[in-house]
């Protein structure tokens, strides 16, 4: 298990490094969009080059910040159900969840997506529209971005195990809280109670 933890965290330490300077992408892609439209609107020029660079920025952001949303937890679940049970039952779900559903159908986009990407990049595929930008850039990182959310899924079933085996403290627990924990969190608690 010990090894298992090793590559845990180094899949954490990879997809939250990717994570990271993909999320600097949804700043350039703002900063496109609203330039684009600017000279745009008032100088009546504009390019393919930056509307293609919107679109390819947004997909590279989404894809490569999927396995980082994973590993912060912040992927959209349906708690009405699951926050009835206890913690173990819930660390239960997750890696069922991700051994049933979420590792089968990432293995499936890589396996779909590899000639997809391989042919884009055989034929240099670029834009349609005329000074548009090259496309196969992009599409590789429909193959990258699945591969980074299949190794985060891997990560987080290590962990998960771990926890049930109680050989790793689950980070997210919050019956590790001490009071003086309670109150630097909550400062506005602490005033109510005095």
């Amino acid at each position: 298990m010990r090894m298992l933890l090793q590559l845990s965290r180094i899949i954490d330490a990879i997809n939250t490094v990717i994570g990271r300077l993909a999320g600097w992408l949804l700043l350039a892609a703002v900063v496109i969009s609203a330039t684009n439209a600017v000279v745009r609107k008032v100088f009546s020029i504009s390019s393919n080059a930056w509307l293609d660079a919107q679109w390819q920025l947004f997909g590279a952001v989404f894809l490569l910040c999927a396995a980082y949303t994973l590993l912060k937890n912040g992927h959209v679940r349906i708690d009405l159900l699951t926050v009835r049970f206890s913690k173990r039952t819930r660390d239960l779900i997750d890696v069922i969840g991700h051994v049933f559903f979420l590792m089968p159908l990432t293995t499936l986009f890589i396996y779909h997506s590899y000639p997809f990407v391989i042919n884009s990049l055989r034929l240099r595929e670029a834009s349609a529209n005329a000074g548009g930008l090259l496309v196969w850039p992009a599409k590789m990182l429909i193959l990258v971005g699945f591969v980074l959310l299949f190794a985060q899924a891997v990560s987080e079933t290590i962990k998960r195990i771990a926890i049930l085996r109680g050989d790793m403290v689950d980070p997210e627990d919050d019956s590790e809280r001490s009071p003086v924990n309670e109150t630097i969190e909550s400062p506005e608690r602490s005033l109510l109670d005095k």
